[in-house]
């Protein structure tokens, strides 16, 4: 079932990945390559569970809950704080992709989503990424 979904979805070409990349530099000047341009890029394997010409949502390497994935722009934004007042329609799309995504999942009692920002939120990668938590119940405070 999930191979034949991922034969419907859009995927983007080498040169959409060029342009993506141009657009990027110009907003954000050359961020460094990180571990999620390599798995935009397929030069590292990840277990993609959806992608389309604007994202990726893939399955964490390190889970933290029974379903544990990112959702990740093809545009690398460093940080959400770095994000531009432009990007609204990106941003909104990513999590609209969380939420599909997690019904994909079963994620019928609930999840979390959560976004690390820089030193003190924790971001290891810098490269907006959404982490979406399910599957079982989530204590509070999460820190």
């Amino acid at each position: 079932l999930l191979a034949s979904k991922r034969k419907q979805r859009p995927l983007c070409t080498k040169s959409d990945e060029v342009r993506l990349a141009e657009e990027a530099s110009k907003k954000y000047g050359s961020p460094a390559p990180t571990i999620f341009s390599k798995v935009i890029d397929k030069s590292i394997p990840a277990d993609i569970i959806y992608e389309d010409e604007k994202c990726l949502a893939f399955r964490d390497i390190s889970p933290q809950a029974p379903v544990h994935f990112l959702v990740i722009p093809r545009i690398p934004i460093p940080r959400i704080s770095e994000a531009k007042d432009d990007d609204a329609e990106l941003l909104g799309h990513l999590l609209v992709v969380a939420k599909n995504v997690a019904k994909q999942e079963s994620l019928t009692e609930g999840y979390r989503v959560v976004i690390n920002d820089g030193k003190h939120g924790a971001q290891s990668v810098y490269h907006l990424h959404i982490h979406v938590l399910g599957g079982r119940q989530m204590k509070w405070p999460p820190g």
